[in-house]
């Protein structure tokens, strides 16, 4: 459906033999990365992940994969990970603090009701977006507001943090990672966090990512689960399935999934 977008985000990782033009006949085989993700999709269903799981309808406190987050390695109670994410982020919470490094997790699963509740605040204005504006009065667009929130905001159903992989750590802006001890949270997580099965997935908008939410240095995924469930949205996630909020009639227009939910950092993708 959208693997095109992948071969143009990955191409210059990608062998020459593998960067043809996406016109291929149907009866030619699959490349390694179609191939990739088809198998890590079928991964996923075997695990028994389900579209409602990719899109957070459930509750992280009554599922059995899920852990509540010790208020040690947080900034507040009520937090939810997956349990194989939870483990993989305690060794590394370790491994940092044996350099001076402590990792803070301020944000973790939030299903679709709470992404609701942050898209909708935003939406009516109730929330204000940068600089304190009021989004329903600065973008009276339904698209233009839309694309305004999406810049750090997921809609409802489509943020990987329903996923239970994925989490914000120590600080919500980029200049807190620009220096002082922020750099230095940022410089080990860059140097280490892949050896934990961590990735960025929001890295800097360019010819590498061209599309997707604006650059997150605080937004880490474990990708031993979040790499299946991307290819499972990839094959089955589609726009107009989308809704059960104010401002979902755009997510067509836009083009929320392969934009949004696959428009992440390469690095994270199959290879």
């Amino acid at each position: 459906m959208l693997f095109c977008l992948f071969l143009f985000m990955i191409c210059s990782c990608q062998p020459h033999s593998d960067q043809k033009a996406g016109a291929e006949s149907a009866s030619n085989p699959p490349t390694s990365y179609e191939a990739a993700f088809a198998s890590l999709a079928d991964t996923a269903i075997a695990r028994g992940f389900t579209t409602d799981y990719i899109m957070g309808h459930f509750d992280p406190a009554k599922h059995p994969d899920f852990t509540l987050v010790d208020t040690r390695y947080a900034d507040r109670e009520g937090l939810y990970l997956r349990k194989d994410t939870y483990e993989a982020f305690l060794r590394m919470y370790e491994a940092a603090k044996k350099d001076g490094v402590n990792l803070i997790i301020r944000s973790a699963t939030r299903n679709f009701d709470y992404q609701k509740g942050i898209w909708e605040g935003k939406w009516t204005g109730a929330r204000a977006i940068e600089n304190g504006k009021d989004a329903s009065k600065a973008y009276p667009n339904p698209k233009d507001r839309a694309l305004k929130i999406l810049e750090y905001s997921s809609m409802p159903g489509t943020s990987r943090h329903h996923w239970g992989t994925d989490m914000d750590l120590n600080a919500f802006t980029n200049e807190y990672f620009a220096t002082g001890q922020g750099l230095k949270i940022y410089q080990w997580l860059t140097a280490h966090a892949a050896e934990y099965g961590f990735c960025q997935p929001y890295s800097p908008k360019g010819e590498a990512r061209p599309y997707g939410y604006n650059e997150e240095k605080w937004h880490w995924s474990y990708l031993p689960v979040a790499q299946p469930l991307t290819a499972l949205a990839e094959e089955k996630l589609k726009d107009e399935m989308i809704t059960g909020f104010k401002g979902a009639e755009v997510a067509r227009e836009i083009g929320v999934v392969e934009k949004y939910v696959l428009g992440v950092n390469s690095d994270c993708l199959p290879r």
